[in-house]
């Protein structure tokens, strides 16, 4: 068998197509019993098998939108209050906005929680989904 040189083998592995050098790579593996994975990226692929083996996490579907700052508008945020919880009386809303950061809503679905996050913000306050 010819000897082939470096710069023939370099011409030859240039000229190969992406599927045809990883069936290279898989050959020379399976012939030579080593892997062409470098080491440095060998626990970060264990570790991403191991969280794909792990159950999936499931989505976020019960929110609690959080009045975190009453911003500068302070009486728009108590009207925005007061359409998200029709319930509350003046009163209550004011008291709500004063004692900031508070729960605005509780255990909300995620459409009622984005929109209520919506309104308050565009009253001015600042809102956290948690």
């Amino acid at each position: 068998m010819a000897k082939l040189s470096q710069d023939e083998i370099l011409k030859a592995v240039s000229e190969m197509t992406v599927l045809e050098l990883a069936d290279l790579v898989k050959a020379l593996e399976e012939k030579f019993g080593v892997s062409a994975m470098p080491l440095a990226t060998a626990p970060a692929t264990v570790s991403s098998e191991a969280q794909a083996l792990e159950e999936p996490k499931e989505e976020q579907t019960v929110f609690n939108v959080v009045l975190a700052n009453t911003g500068s508008n302070k009486i728009a945020v108590i009207k925005a209050i007061r359409e998200i919880v029709p319930t509350l009386g003046l009163k209550e809303a004011k008291d709500m906005a004063d004692q900031a950061p508070k729960n605005v809503l509780e255990q909300a679905n995620k459409a009622a929680a984005e929109e209520a996050k919506k309104k308050l913000e565009t009253a001015g306050a600042t809102v956290e989904l948690k």
